[in-house]
């Protein structure tokens, strides 16, 4: 009877918070949490957060495709080929049992002084630095914050956390953005302001825009309040994960 109470809580939770397309196996769904971490929920962020984090990888430098979390299934999708020659210059992916909600926007308006901006209801997204070459994203990586772009989509806050790979012989000597090569921040910055951007678009309209570059005491400051979102915004899911 329990289990049953867990689940349709569970169910409501999931629902009610809009995490994509409603469950069309609710069964499956919890045998999938049971058994897979899924990737937003299931993974830890480390005990050594925000000094080290866990990132979960998305995407890589060399993917022709635009891949994302399905957030209800927890697999990876195609969101879109990559039709035109921008690609991701770092690991792309997201930082575990983080949410951009009310504390991010709050702060996000603290700091650029507006008073509209609201979260953009994902998690906290991430950029990782590394010299090596990672083929396939679907992994999880241990990372040191450096940094971030506090960027705005409208009139949503999209920070982008500037992280690098634990250990890298090349970047884990970088320990704050402002120490980065300008090429490497440059790099990441006409992506990220070009990768919506379509040949026949009217560059008048034109949402996307990054209103500052911070450092790592700053990064650490909004992967805090991500995870405190998060808590806010899921209260309760911990409880019924540990029953099912």
């Amino acid at each position: 009877m329990q289990q049953a109470n867990n689940f349709t809580t569970f169910v409501k939770i999931i629902n009610s918070k809009k995490m994509g397309n409603k469950i069309n196996d609710p069964i499956a769904r919890l045998m999938g949490l049971r058994y897979k971490s899924h990737p937003w929920h299931g993974i830890e962020v480390g005990e050594g957060a925000p000094d080290v984090i866990t990132a979960f990888i998305e995407m890589v430098p060399t993917d022709t495709v635009k891949y994302e979390l399905d957030k209800v299934s927890g697999y990876l999708k195609i969101d879109r080929p990559q039709k035109y020659s921008n690609v991701v210059p770092a690991l792309y992916g997201f930082v575990p049992q983080s949410f951009c909600g009310d504390s991010v926007a709050a702060y996000c308006m603290q700091q650029c002084g507006r008073t509209d901006i609201v979260g953009d209801g994902d998690p906290l997204d991430i950029c990782v630095l590394t010299e090596r070459d990672i083929v396939h994203g679907d992994i999880i990586v241990e990372v040191r914050p450096i940094g971030g772009f506090r960027m705005l989509d409208g009139n949503e806050a999209d920070d982008k956390i500037i992280a690098v790979l634990r250990h890298d012989v090349t970047y884990s000597s970088y320990n704050d953005i402002s120490e980065l090569p300008k090429g490497v921040v440059n790099r990441l910055k006409h992506y990220f302001l070009t990768y919506k951007d379509m040949p026949d678009s009217d560059s008048s309209k034109k949402k996307v825009e990054i209103v500052d570059i911070y450092g790592r005491e700053e990064a650490q400051e909004i992967i805090n309040r991500s995870l405190e979102d998060y808590k806010c915004h899921f209260d309760g899911l911990d409880e019924i994960l540990r029953h099912v």
